[in-house]
């Protein structure tokens, strides 16, 4: 494995019954880059991003993160790797203020995630550096807002920051741009632009207007096994991709940005 690689994987194989989800998939993240992982419903995306975080145990083949094989690791071992996920759901404390999230997280960095019987006082050091997140992430305003009450695009964005204050070598987003109107759309792809700067990210993303901007290098899968990988241009030209898309997608995308 090239030094320049955080993730890689070698014929990575998941089987439900005999139903082949992920079949025989070799994927190479280059360090620093946003690498997106694309493809129609049912392609496996999802299924790999659970193979890499061991919320799912591959049938055969390997992952490998740094060089060292991580096949057999369990969730908890790849996250202290430096492997942070978020998923399609936010995933934040929705009756906790955007402050309060950013701490827990930076709480379980320090190994202090369940001292909940100590006074509040003793979490003030971890203000400073919760507030720095918050405005990298652009919420600062909405410091003291219980999440709740934050609008949808807001709160991908607290999951980023809660995401970053786990200080993640390797980012998964999965789907982070879902359900979101065009406003935030433009957000949070500019977020992801603004922190994958000295990071590496590998995205799962459905809006290929997203990808065409942020993604370095993509991906394609098609029934669980790589259909084509490159850069934007090449792979939203590739009839194998367009036929996979029923060309719809891909072409009116490619229209938006020639």
């Amino acid at each position: 494995m090239s030094a320049e690689h955080v993730l890689e994987t070698r014929g990575l194989v998941k089987e439900f019954r005999g139903f082949v989800a992920v079949d025989h998939v070799d994927l190479q993240v280059r360090r620093g880059h946003i690498h997106a992982l694309i493809g129609p419903n049912g392609a496996g995306k999802t299924t790999v991003f659970n193979l890499l975080t061991k919320f799912l145990t591959p049938t055969r083949g390997t992952i490998l993160f740094n060089g060292t094989d991580i096949t057999a690791e369990r969730p908890a071992q790849i996250a202290r790797r430096g492997i942070v996920r978020s998923f399609q759901i936010s995933a934040v404390f929705p009756h906790l203020t955007a402050l309060e999230n950013v701490r827990v997280a930076l709480q379980r960095k320090l190994g202090t995630s369940f001292h909940f019987w100590k006074s509040p006082k003793t979490l003030d050091r971890l203000d400073a550096r919760a507030d720095e997140l918050l405005d990298a992430v652009g919420l600062a305003q909405y410091r003291d807002t219980v999440t709740v009450e934050m609008p949808y695009g807001r709160k991908r964005a607290l999951e980023i920051a809660t995401t970053l204050a786990l200080e993640p070598e390797l980012m998964l987003l999965d789907e982070p741009t879902q359900g979101m109107g065009h406003e935030d759309v433009d957000r949070v792809a500019e977020l992801i632009r603004r922190v994958a700067e000295g990071r590496t990210i590998l995205m799962v993303e459905h809006n290929l207007s997203v990808v065409s901007r942020l993604a370095d290098r993509i991906t394609v899968l098609a029934r669980g096994a790589t259909l084509a990988e490159g850069d934007y241009a090449s792979v939203s030209q590739d009839p194998r991709v367009l036929e996979a898309y029923i060309g719809k997608a891909v072409d009116d995308t490619a229209g938006a940005h020639a």
